[in-house]
């Protein structure tokens, strides 16, 4: 993966809207109706729709163009604050009222969620917006259509510009909304969650699980709509993928507790774009995109997501103190974690690899890398990625090896990573210093010149190999 890979843009057209969350308590009902009294104790607002997908993916470190509609009302003028330093905006006119989502909440429930606008382009928005918008596609690593049915996937310039996309084979992932329009043909993949899949076939009797019915529904929808593939999300249970020459796949989620699923969808698609922008498949985007939307739901969902900087994200839990263990992140929430060491004048440690036969040499190495800095986050090469890189199995599954590297003293906090190199991992986290055992030579590895463009250092520390004549640690390719 190289450097420009990296750092090709995704571009995000769709409706772009204003989510408000107010919080409050509850000690007692109305005098004149059945319904409970809000005593407000804060109020926070976010980009919603589109806005919110693309501010996610901005959150990663990837450069993000939106091509939206904006009216200049109060809220359209708060949304723009909002989105004004992370990331670059196109908007063209709206009517009929910025989309304002207010969810009224309390004791982390939502006790009411009252809309307000309707958020459409305004007459000629297609005309207005096609020259910065194919200038922007021009550029794209990968686009996605983030459709809320308000009309900017609609717009017959807009999709013009989009199918051009399309022929000039960019990766276009398209999130679906059933009073949307239908995908462009030909997009690479379509992100519906199961309801919205059975609503676009509303006439097949799929029986079985949600499973067999996913699938059935997605080989049905990639012939109906010409697409390339159609993943279906099934909130805990993960996704499936169909292909348009019939290869199938599964992405089990990890199991979390999920607190707020607002959002989800969104992370997951901006997850996806974010990984084909990177070079990834479209199989390996959707299981990582999977895992870090199960993360982004266990963290709190929408509802946990804060403007950090210039930057929306979900704050990172704290490092590990002495004595306790480091946490177990997905690549989101790491790169939340050094952004907030950085931002307090600290210095952001990484190292890598498969951690399969963990011995005295592995705890030397991270100890050492703990040195050279305040924070030490360590990647973990995934399951997949260990059988690409070595075309054998892996001892203990990847939990274990996560909870293992986790338990080792001065980590910090892990992280498990897909690919055939870090480079994508590392191009998030933008550590200071990328540190590997003494048995590599900085100079012979393909990510140093990756971490050296943001003035990062790739450090080689002492490194005592496993006894016996097995290699038990393997650079994090």
């Amino acid at each position: 993966m190289s450097r420009r890979e990296i750092s090709r843009p995704v571009v995000v057209v769709g409706d772009a809207l204003l989510d408000v969350d107010v919080e409050g308590t509850v000690d007692r009902l109305c005098p004149d109706a059945p319904a409970p009294v809000l005593a407000i104790t804060a109020e926070h607002a976010r980009p919603g729709g589109a806005g919110l997908a693309a501010a996610l993916v901005a959150g990663r470190g990837v450069p993000v163009r939106l091509v939206t509609a904006l009216e200049d009302d109060e809220p359209g003028q708060r949304l723009r604050r909002l989105l004004d330093g992370a990331l670059e905006l196109v908007a063209g006119p709206g009517t009929g009222g910025t989309v304002v989502k207010c969810r009224w909440r309390s004791g982390g429930r939502t006790l009411l969620r009252s809309d307000r606008g309707a958020g459409r382009p305004a007459d000629g928005f297609g005309e207005v917006t096609t020259g910065a918008l194919d200038a922007a596609l021009a550029g794209a690593g990968a686009v996605l259509v983030s459709d809320y049915g308000r009309g900017v996937a609609a717009d017959p310039a807009v999709r013009a510009a989009l199918a051009r996309a399309v022929a000039r084979r960019v990766p276009v992932v398209w999130d679906p909304h059933p009073r949307g329009a239908a995908p462009v043909p030909g997009v690479t993949v379509v992100t519906p969650n199961l309801a919205e899949a059975r609503a676009a076939v509303p006439e097949a009797a799929v029986d079985g699980s949600a499973v067999r019915a996913a699938l059935a529904l997605a080989d049905d929808l990639v012939g109906r709509w010409d697409v390339r593939a159609v993943a279906v999300t099934l909130s805990s249970r993960g996704a499936v993928v169909r292909h348009r020459h019939g290869a199938s796949a599964a992405a089990p989620a990890p199991l979390v507790t999920e607190a707020d699923a607002c959002g989800a969808g969104d992370h997951f698609a901006g997850g996806v774009a974010a990984r084909l922008a990177a070079g990834a498949t479209v199989d390996e985007a959707v299981a990582d995109a999977v895992v870090g939307a199960a993360g982004f739901v266990g963290r709190g969902g929408g509802g946990a997501v804060r403007r950090v900087g210039t930057g929306w994200c979900q704050p990172a839990p704290d490092a590990a103190e002495d004595g306790q263990l480091a946490p177990v992140l997905d690549l989101d929430c790491a790169r939340s974690l050094a952004d907030r060491v950085r931002r307090s004048g600290g210095t952001v440690v990484a190292t890598g690899g498969l951690f399969d036969r963990l011995h005295a040499g592995h705890a030397e190495s991270l100890a050492a890398a703990r040195t050279l800095g305040d924070v030490l986050i360590v990647l973990v090469n995934s399951d997949e990625s260990v059988r690409r890189r070595t075309g054998r199995g892996v001892t203990g599954t990847l939990r274990e090896r996560l909870a293992a590297v986790a338990a080792l003293p001065g980590v910090d906090a892990v992280a498990a990573f897909d690919g055939e190199d870090p480079c994508a991992a590392l191009a998030a986290l933008r550590p200071d210093f990328w540190v590997k055992g003494g048995d590599h030579d900085p100079a012979d590895l393909p990510e140093t010149a990756l971490v050296q463009s943001w003035g990062g250092e790739v450090v080689a520390v002492p490194y005592r190999p496993a006894p016996g004549p097995a290699p038990t640690m393997q650079p994090a390719r």
